[in-house]
């Protein structure tokens, strides 16, 4: 599949970023820049303490998305992010949205 005019592959990830991900405005800041990127999908906050992503986007796109959720939320403490390709036939998502605690 592919991403508007772009000749990039959209694909499917599930990112888990672990460390001080809650209460630091760490989701709402996701949501708004994976939408200014294109990136559909959605981002929850775990019980665990950690913050997951289902993100649906091009590998460039992918790389961009990880490096600002290590770096771009200055109250955040990211110790690591966990990635894992989806299978390709994942739902698609239209959005990027929010979802309930898990």
């Amino acid at each position: 599949m592919h991403y508007g005019n772009q000749s990039e592959t959209i694909e499917t990830w599930l990112v888990k970023a672990i460390g001080r991900v809650q209460g630091v405005g760490y989701r709402d800041a996701g949501i708004r820049y994976a939408r200014a990127q294109g990136i559909t999908g959605w981002i929850r906050n775990r019980v665990d303490g950690s913050v997951e992503l289902m993100l649906q986007c091009s590998k460039e796109q992918l790389a961009n998305m990880c490096r600002w959720l290590r770096d771009g939320i200055p109250f955040a403490r990211v110790d690591r992010l966990d990635v894992s390709e989806m299978p390709s036939h994942a739902p698609r998502f239209d959005r990027f949205d929010r979802l309930p605690t898990v």
